[in-house]
Parts: structure tokens; C-alpha cells; sequence
């Protein structure tokens, strides 16, 4: 019988690493955040990058799974993301100016898809109240940025300047919630 030695590690401390550059990239998100506030088309262009290799690599994940589980409405769906992270990437100028319809017509085709995946989950009896609201809703809100692009573009660019300034709340406070003062007793 042979004998192995297992050695038992000591329990890591949590160690902080909210450091000073912490803070540092907290003011500069705040700051880009107000930015973005003032500069919807900035931010749209930008919104065009970041969504379009994003649309790029969930398209490419959902015609993978889809593939494997035989689901022909999530192929659909991947090839569309895949297909309108295309146009986002190449396209940067045209984009923000399309940016409101293009995810309006997402927003339809993902809902659609996820009515329909409801419908099936229904059928055998697994929970699929949250994806037939969620499909709802994005259906709803995808005729809304059609009747009204404006409104969704000024939309976009709100909520873009707004996650920007409240991470950048979040990191300065994490900063100072991990390095305030140690009280010392005596």
C-alpha cells in the first residue's frame, strides 16, 4: 500500500486589490460617463463596436448549442446576431445612425424566439413564465424604438452614459470601503 501525503493549504486571506488605480478608473468612467450624456453620437458609434463583436460571439454560441439540441428558432437567432455583429463592426458611421432600428429588429427576433421557446417549455412542463414575459417585452419594446427611433437613440445613449457614471461610483467606493483606515485599540 503506498501512502500519500496530502497537504492541506492554508486558507487564503482575501486580499484586497481595490488600489489606488481603482479610484483612478472610477473618476475616468464617471467622467466618461458624463461624456457620453453629452455625446450620444460618440457613444453610439462606440455602442456600434462593443455590441457588434458581442452579437458576433453570442450568435456564434447560439448557432453552436442550437446545432447540438436541434432548435431551428435559436439558429435563426444566432445567424441574425451574427449577421448584424457584421454589419455593426464594418459599417461604424452608418451604424449609429441605424443603431435604434437594427436593435429594434434584434430586440423583435429575440423575443419572437423567445415566445416561441416558452410555448415549448410549456408543452413539457418546465417553468417558462420568465421567457414568454421577457419575449413580450421585447417585442414591445422593439415596435416602440420603431415608432419612435429618436426616443430609442437618445435611450441608448442615456443608459450607456448612465452604467458608465454608476461603475464608476462603484469602483470609487470600492476603493474606499477596502482602504479606510484600521481602527487600532490601545
Amino acid at each position: 500500500m503506498v501512502e500519500v501525503e496530502i497537504k492541506k493549504e492554508k486558507p487564503m486571506k482575501y486580499r484586497c486589490c481595490a488600489g489606488f488605480w481603482h479610484a483612478v478608473a472610477g473618476a475616468l468612467m464617471i467622467l466618461i460617463g458624463f461624456f457620453l450624456w453629452f455625446n450620444p453620437e460618440i457613444s453610439l458609434i462606440a455602442l456600434a463596436l462593443y455590441l457588434g463583436a458581442a452579437l458576433i460571439v453570442v450568435g456564434a454560441g447560439y448557432i453552436t448549442s442550437s446545432l447540438e439540441s436541434d432548435n431551428g428558432w435559436w439558429t435563426f437567432v444566432g445567424f441574425l446576431d451574427v449577421l448584424i455583429g457584421i454589419v455593426l463592426v464594418s459599417n461604424m458611421g452608418i451604424t449609429a445612425a441605424t443603431l435604434p432600428i437594427v436593435f429594434a429588429i434584434w430586440c423583435l427576433a429575440v423575443g419572437a424566439a423567445q415566445i416561441v421557446s416558452a410555448y415549448k417549455f410549456g408543452r413539457q412542463d418546465l417553468p417558462w413564465g420568465w421567457s414568454m414575459a421577457l419575449g413580450v417585452l421585447g417585442i414591445v419594446f422593439g415596435f416602440l424604438i420603431i415608432q419612435y427611433p429618436l426616443v430609442g437613440t437618445i435611450a441608448i445613449s442615456t443608459l450607456m452614459g448612465l452604467y458608465m457614471v454608476f461603475y464608476g461610483a462603484f469602483e470609487i467606493a470600492e476603493y474606499f470601503y477596502f482602504n479606510k483606515p484600521k481602527r487600532v485599540e490601545s
